[in-house]
């Protein structure tokens, strides 16, 4: 059976989220088994069958992006098959944003009166980059009608970075040092969660949720790419049903 992750936190009543998990599809290994991408080496009719699954949970057809780990924000209307974004929003019910992860950051954002949504693909490079502000600003919400869930991702003790990635976010905000721990010489523990609020505060959006997994470390729930290399990918799904 599948088995999904519901977001945690006080949206209205009319607005669905949750992340997959790895559990309940027909993926064979070292997809197993409930893979939804596409573009990962999987057999495809695995994939097809996974999604065919999915559906069954949803109102609509996902609107899936072409990730790339930038800064761009799509309307969810505007969303084809050759759509590079890493998020998507929506202010129309019934219409399902998506987006795919395996370590990266998934967040889901509603306004407190649930009539906007949006996911995020928060990959380190996309968070670098601003695609949070970015998304906020694109749908011009006001940061105190905003509600965001942090889905899993890999946790502050298994994501090791160099100084390129700090440094990165470092000149970006120097707040931004608060959320690397030094390891060795050259290496840190990067905290996508922190960096994450941090992003998230300074946008003035202090209610947040979430964060409280690792896909590196809970192996029978979620697929990561920084332990397997070759492997599967979970979906973060929000919508309005009204």
């Amino acid at each position: 059976m599948m088995q999904m992750i519901h977001a945690n936190w006080p949206a209205p009543s009319n607005i669905v989220a949750f992340t997959t998990t790895r559990i309940g599809g027909c993926s064979q290994a070292p997809y197993d088994s409930f893979n939804l991408g596409e573009h990962v080496g999987d057999d495809l009719q695995s994939v097809l069958d996974n999604r065919a699954l999915l559906q069954t949970r949803l109102p609509a057809a996902p609107h899936w992006l072409r990730q790339v780990h930038g800064n761009c924000a799509v309307d969810a209307n505007a969303v084809t098959t050759a759509t590079e974004a890493d998020a998507v929003y929506t202010n129309q019910p019934q219409k399902v944003c998506g987006i795919l992860t395996a370590d990266c950051l998934p967040v889901l954002l509603c306004n407190r009166s649930g009539t906007q949504v949006a996911a995020i693909h928060g990959g380190w490079r996309g968070l670098a980059q601003g695609i949070l502000a970015k998304t906020v600003e694109t749908m011009n919400l006001a940061d105190d009608e905003v509600l965001a869930w942090l889905g899993p991702a890999i946790g502050p003790q298994k994501f090791e970075v160099g100084d390129d990635v700090r440094d990165c976010f470092l000149r970006q905000n120097p707040q931004h040092e608060m959320a690397f721990v030094a390891k060795s010489h050259g290496k840190w523990l990067g905290n996508l969660y922190q960096l994450a609020r941090l992003q998230l505060a300074g946008l003035g959006i202090t209610a947040v949720y979430g964060g409280d997994h690792c896909t590196m470390t809970e192996s029978e729930l979620f697929y990561s790419f920084r332990r397997d290399q070759q492997t599967g990918r979970m979906a973060s799904l929000i919508w309005m049903q009204t």
